[in-house]
């Protein structure tokens, strides 16, 4: 019997990220398209097939000795159909995604959540690896988050679960969040959230942050470190939320691993020690001993390992 494979498709707004990963989840080749969405993203299923299967003539392989293909996409799935309901970066409506991926590559595929098969990454080969019960966060542009028990993702009754940015922390007098309601997580806690209270907070104030015209969470991050009195108040607001948020969701259903990720998650100890001193206080005493912060190991290739993985559970006892 040759080698058998694995694909991992991770679609975003501005590329999909493709990966071929052998049964024990290495990476064996990468690569990424850009992801056109003119005509409502129509041509993005046969984007991804055209290149996949330039890639395996590439690479002397041969499309029957694939598993399966997992496939992460934003938006709202139905797991059970594979038609994502809505992408709105993208201009999926209804869209029959993996209906359309088998027409095209003649691969058998699972669609799964971007943000969840990041999280599902992490477990298998990441930062969470070996753990059963894990909570991954993501914090980029957005809150992104995924729930794991006993080894499987949490979807919920219409795959909401995870929606971690959209918490609300601030019911009375906070900003609007992008999904329409105000004072959620996400406007806190994300990469936008930090920048925006580092904005806001140096008026009028004497700050390093006067020194940057458009002060980014990595500015505010660096000027903690130097102990910047402004940046200090910015970073303890947005731990304070952050690890309130986590610690209620770890109260409930107690992860083994608390794995961070996504841009501000670069800032290190500068983050994670004032989040984990915040998860101290409002964890239950059991909750806190029992649980390990990690920040994310797999960058940009959580995404394609996590859709791999899901592919080989899926497809391989068949």
């Amino acid at each position: 019997m040759g080698m058998k494979w694995l694909l991992g498709v991770d679609i975003g707004g501005t590329t999909v990220k493709m990966a071929i990963l052998d049964l024990q989840g290495i990476i064996v080749e990468k690569w990424e398209i850009e992801t056109v969405i003119l005509n409502d993203g129509k041509q993005i299923p046969g984007d991804i097939a055209r290149s996949f299967f330039e890639q395996c003539q590439k690479s002397n392989k041969r499309v029957e000795d694939f598993v399966g293909a997992g496939i992460g996409a934003p938006g709202f799935i139905d797991f059970n159909t594979g038609v994502v309901e809505k992408a709105v970066n993208i201009g999926w409506n209804n869209f029959e995604l993996v209906g359309e991926f088998e027409r095209l590559t003649g691969l058998p595929a699972v669609i799964e959540n971007d943000a969840n098969a990041a999280a599902i990454g992490e477990m298998w080969k990441g930062a969470g690896s070996g753990a059963t019960e894990l909570l991954a966060v993501t914090l980029g542009t957005g809150v992104g988050g995924g729930l794991i028990t006993n080894g499987q993702i949490v979807h919920g009754t219409v795959g909401m679960a995870g929606e971690i940015g959209h918490i609300t922390m601030l019911p009375e007098g906070g900003v609007m969040c992008g999904c329409g309601r105000k004072g959620c997580l996400e406007t806190i806690a994300s990469a936008t959230g930090v920048a925006r209270l580092g904005l806001e907070k140096r008026k009028g104030q004497t700050t390093l942050l006067n020194d940057v015209k458009a002060v980014t969470a990595k500015d505010v991050f660096d000027a903690y470190s130097k102990g910047d009195a402004v940046a200090t108040e910015v970073v303890n607001e947005v731990t304070f939320h952050l690890g309130l948020a986590i610690s209620n969701l770890a109260n409930s259903f107690n992860p083994e691993i608390i794995v961070i990720g996504g841009g501000v998650s670069k800032a290190g100890d500068a983050l994670m020690t004032p989040l984990k001193e915040t998860f101290e206080r409002f964890a239950l005493p059991r909750v806190f001993q029992s649980t390990t912060f990690k920040i994310a190991e797999l960058g940009n290739d959580a995404g394609v390992i996590g859709c791999a993985w899901l592919a080989k559970q899926m497809f391989l006892k068949k």
